[in-house]
């Protein structure tokens, strides 16, 4: 894969899972990296190979601090954001919390951008934003249906945000719909979770839904690729690409996998309904055909995604612990 030429390049959430990840790639192809992170979810452990490097600086600071962030943007020439709200369980247990941390975060990015004539920016979105969609595989350009999370309403309302500033300000955006993650450095969703608790108890596992949910998953590392892919072959202003893999598991099949690599056999105890929470869409599965026209595809499957996961989880148990 070819490599991007070289670019100051400012992170946001770059001590979080996939920002550290994606820092230590933009370090390794020789940028210089600006990581901008509150660590309210960003690890220093994610970070701790990059603060060593000479290309990186690590700056403290929030996405809602309008002023630090506009300041800690300076000399930069392409912003990667990927510092968000990402709990989309609890949307509507704490409803203002999609909104600033994701959309009013967006606008402060942009508009720092603005201030700093940043031209080209780069958006961690979701294939939540597809809500129920009756089309699977689904493409880029199907129809929005209903929103049913706030988690995904507030990242669309990001998504327009960034169209307007590029229509209004001359910039140039990269959009990726990401499927769920899986890797090194994972510490959120339910692989995370049934490990912990398989680990405390390995003869029940309490599941929500009823198990049928089907969702595509994608490698870290294979994301990563596909986010910096295009930003050497697309001109337009604004580019949409969905990420994931070209199939998709069941819950219940994810949750054989995890069995088998820890040895245990569970009686699984279903909450029922065919969706965990509100806005657990029961069906993600995106078409991919945009970015595989540019060379990218992902080299892990699925259960081998689930494998590095645990492996890693295995190594690094004291993540475990940091979580209520």
């Amino acid at each position: 894969m070819a490599k991007c030429s070289r670019m100051a390049a400012f992170v946001t959430g770059a001590a979080g899972f996939i920002g550290s990840t994606l820092v230590d790639r933009l370090l390794v192809d020789g940028h210089e990296v600006i990581g901008y992170d509150n660590f309210s979810t960003g690890q220093d452990l994610f970070i701790a190979d990059a603060c060593r490097a000479q290309d990186f600086r690590l700056i403290r600071g929030d996405t809602l601090d309008q002023r630090h962030l506009t300041e800690a943007m300076s000399g930069a020439s392409i912003v990667f954001h990927l510092a968000a709200n990402a709990d989309v369980r609890f949307g509507t247990t704490h409803p203002a919390k999609d909104l600033e941390q994701n959309t009013i975060a967006t606008f402060n990015v942009l508009e720092a951008m603005r201030v700093n004539s940043v031209s080209r920016i780069v958006f961690a979105s979701t294939a939540s934003i597809y809500g129920d969609t009756d089309v699977i595989p689904t493409p880029e350009d199907v129809a929005f249906p209903v929103q049913t999370s706030l988690y995904a309403a507030s990242k669309l309302a990001c998504e327009g945000l960034i169209e307007a500033f590029c229509e209004g300000f001359g910039m140039q955006a990269w959009i990726y719909r990401l499927v769920s993650i899986l890797g090194e450095r994972y510490a959120h969703g339910h692989i995370f979770d049934f490990y912990r608790s398989l680990r405390v108890d390995p003869t029940r596992l309490r599941v929500l839904g009823d198990g049928g949910q089907r969702k595509s998953y994608l490698y870290v590392q294979d994301c990563v690729d596909g986010m910096l892919l295009p930003l050497e072959h697309s001109e337009a202003r604004v580019n949409i690409f969905n990420l994931g893999t070209d199939g998709y598991c069941s819950l219940r099949e994810s949750i054989g996998w995890i069995c088998e690599y820890l040895g245990v056999r569970p009686v699984l105890e279903y909450a029922g309904g065919e969706r965990g929470w509100v806005g657990d869409n029961p069906f993600i599965f995106l078409d991919t055909t945009r970015i595989r026209r540019l060379g990218w595809h992902p080299r892990l499957t699925i259960e081998d995604g689930v494998v590095r996961t645990l492996q890693y989880l295995e190594r690094h148990q004291n993540l475990l612990e940091r979580r209520p």
